[in-house]
């Protein structure tokens, strides 16, 4: 094994892990005043309830051997797996360490699908829900393209998490703003952010902590992660003007939580891109979030769907867009195509990922919160949507003052 791999994985671990307090000041500051503290607390939690699910269980579902589906149960609790040996993933980097860097991604991914939820959702219910997505939905897909599953044999490429992160999150997301009930004066006065520096904040810790994200899955202290760590920024960059762009040119008015969403929107364009493409791509991946995800945002709206922050048009279509653009610039200034496989090809294998993995996400995700719905109830009750989250669920407010 080698030190620098290790103290490079290390580092971008604890970056990742700070992605979703990023992401908890990023929600918090696009929502009302009186949900603020309830929406971070929605991050908060997945930090604690995801990590001891990945650890007991979430991780061996996702790497143990298994079936082309799903993994087994080799690895609970961590059975087996070293602090010390690399005998499971033969990387440079310990077992252990494997897992704790993926532990970090599983945490983020149920944290992003809340921002469709925003200002409803019953915190008990949310305990629930974030546990049986991590294992029934997160823990298979991820197992597809990475754990030794049918999509990761069948050749498509995924380098950070496009499918297996925003893709998956964003159409749970979808299925979420389905089937909540639409917020109080929704299309009205609803979905106003209350602190505009906030969200600056978190998509300025967002944008910090993505480098750990991409920069960190080459998983060695190599030029695949330099690459990788160029191409998350210059897309990033892209998509933030992009966005600002459209905006200027709609609204007349250059919009400061545009520019932050725009910014987001790049980062999970290039995600799935960033171990297979150079600077060049990465500029056309990031114009092309900014134009996609705005447009997909606006069409959202007109159709109804409370996706109350935007998670779809941000991570579902970014996703998407990300991950077409991956078989349609694989090897471009950076990386190349597998043996034998034509571009064409490559592309019609990021399309079944794809459609593999909304189908599946969109399914189960629905499934388990109609469960939920009928049974134990997912919203809280307009009397506490009215008085907020932070005082009916959590008995504190955010501000006092």
């Amino acid at each position: 094994m080698v030190g620098a791999d290790i103290a490079w994985v290390m580092a971008c671990s604890a970056l990742v892990l700070l992605m979703t307090p990023g992401l908890a000041f990023f929600y918090g500051g696009l929502v009302g005043r009186k949900n603020a503290g309830g929406t971070i607390m929605h991050s908060l939690m997945a930090m604690g309830v995801v990590s001891i699910v990945w650890v007991l269980w979430g991780y061996s579902l996702a790497f143990a051997p298994g079936s082309t589906f799903v993994g087994g149960l080799d690895f609970f609790g961590l059975a087996g797996v070293s602090a010390e040996g690399n005998a499971i993933h033969g990387l440079t980097i310990p077992d252990q360490l494997m897992m704790i860097f993926q532990a970090m991604f599983a945490i983020i991914t149920p944290a992003l699908i809340t921002g469709a939820f925003a200002e409803r959702m019953k915190f008990s219910s949310y305990l629930i829900f974030i546990t049986l997505w991590v294992t029934l939905v997160y823990a298979p897909v991820c197992h597809w393209v990475w754990g030794g599953g049918f999509l990761g044999d069948m050749g498509a490429l995924d380098f950070a998490g496009g499918t297996v992160v925003h893709i998956n999150s964003g159409i749970a997301a979808l299925a979420a703003a389905i089937i909540f009930r639409k917020r109080l004066g929704f299309g009205s006065d609803a979905g106003t952010p209350h602190n505009v520096p906030m969200v600056v904040l978190g998509a300025g810790l967002l944008w910090f902590g993505w480098f750990g994200f991409n920069a960190g899955s080459s998983l060695a202290a190599d030029g695949l992660a330099v690459n990788a760590f160029v191409v998350t920024n210059t897309a990033a960059a892209a998509a933030l003007l992009t966005w600002v762009i459209i905006s200027w040119v709609q609204t007349k008015k250059a919009s400061v939580t545009g520019a932050a969403t725009g910014a987001v929107a790049g980062l999970v364009a290039i995600t799935p891109a960033a171990g297979f493409v150079g600077a060049m791509p990465a500029l056309i991946i990031g114009i092309g979030a900014g134009v996609i995800c705005y447009i997909a945002i606006v069409v959202l709206a007109k159709l109804k769907i409370d996706d109350a922050l935007a998670v779809f048009g941000v991570h579902g279509m970014g996703g998407i867009w990300g991950a077409v653009a991956t078989g349609l610039f694989v090897g471009w200034g950076y990386g190349a195509l597998g043996d034998d496989v034509t571009r064409m090809a490559q592309v019609n294998i990021q399309l079944i990922a794809i459609g593999a993995t909304i189908a599946y996400s969109f399914v189960v995700t629905a499934i388990i919160l109609l469960v939920i719905k009928f049974t134990l109830k997912l919203e809280v009750s307009e009397e506490d949507e009215r008085s907020g989250l932070d005082v009916s669920q959590h008995g504190e407010e955010a501000y006092m003052a």
